[in-house]
């Protein structure tokens, strides 16, 4: 694909992998990049989708209202409702528009509760959701049904790719919304710089997630816009797991933090284990997530540190 000759929108764009799209698209060549601010354009109303599809040859849409499970737990109509009415109306008006190619953002949350681990692109309809985030993850499902179902009907050209847990640099550090990685950095950073002897953290630390550093995520999307084009959803992730009590351990490690962890158990694990195979995306667009753990873990906790004036809320 030459991305020069290509008119792209990024819905989304000022979000937390969005940013990174946008960096990656630079990168490859990509001199037309839309980036609608969801201030401007509120993608929940039908006609806002309509507006910025207009004369775009390929459409990202990034755009979602995400959390952790706190937020899920408070507002699950919100995040339901909102993701449904972004992803649905917004691939709808991409195919009335005649765009050359949609790339939707489906979630690991769409994957059944209880299913071999690690999970591929096969299994994503044997069972439900857990309950913790259940209606975001089958919103965002819908989407799948919805590319699908327009595959067939209109031979669009949609696709939808499924990334796993991502980290670092630019993401939001928020007690309520973050993701889990930049929430246990913010809780175990402010601990520190408060001599506070303890953290407490929700569940008992037993889940098990696998985590993708979100430049390597941002490549492999791009790299499915260039060369996917199957009805089925494409996972991206880096099918190694770790407990939130190891990935605890070694934040206190990086944070150089020796206070103590208290895990509070009366509230929700939320999945007991979560962890994609990317052997489909391995082999269908050559595929293979390159920062280690530790080294993103680092890389996250310097910039965090370095930008936490403007990013801690």
């Amino acid at each position: 694909m030459n991305w020069s000759e290509k008119k792209v929108l990024v819905a989304g764009a000022y979000g937390f992998l969005g940013s990174h799209i946008v960096n990656q698209l630079q990168k490859v060549g990509a001199k037309n990049i839309v980036i609608p601010s969801s201030k401007e354009y509120d993608l929940r109303k039908n006609e806002n989708c309509r507006e910025v599809v207009r004369d775009i040859d390929i459409v990202f849409n990034l755009a979602a209202h995400v959390g952790g499970i706190g937020l899920n737990r408070d507002k699950p109509g919100e995040l339901f409702y909102d993701n449904l009415m972004i992803g649905t109306q917004l691939l709808h008006e991409a195919k009335n528009a005649s765009v050359e190619k949609f790339v939707g953002l489906g979630t690991v949350c769409s994957y059944p509760k209880f299913s071999q681990i690690p999970f591929t692109e096969n299994s994503i309809w044997d069972g439900y959701p857990d309950e913790t985030n259940a209606p975001y993850g089958l919103a965002k499902k819908m989407v799948i049904v919805q590319s699908q179902a327009y595959r067939k009907q209109y031979n669009f050209k949609s696709i939808v790719v499924v990334p796993t847990n991502m980290y670092g640099p630019n993401d939001h550090f928020n007690d309520t919304s973050s993701h889990v990685i930049a929430a246990l950095i913010l809780k175990i950073y402010n601990a520190k710089k408060n001599n506070g002897d303890k953290v407490v953290l929700w569940g008992d630390g037993s889940p098990t997630r696998d985590f993708m550093y979100v430049e390597d995520g941002a490549k492999g999307i791009i790299l499915a816009a260039e060369k996917y084009e199957d009805e089925l959803p494409l996972n991206l992730g880096s099918s190694k797991e770790i407990s939130i009590m190891e990935l605890t351990k070694l934040i206190c490690e990086l944070l150089d933090y020796n206070g103590n962890i208290v895990w509070d158990k009366t509230k929700p694990n939320g999945q007991p284990r979560r962890c994609l195979s990317y052997q489909r995306a391995k082999e269908e667009i050559g595929f293979e997530p390159t920062t280690k753990l530790k080294d993103g873990l680092r890389n996250t906790i310097e910039w965090f540190i370095e930008n936490q004036e403007k990013n801690v809320k």
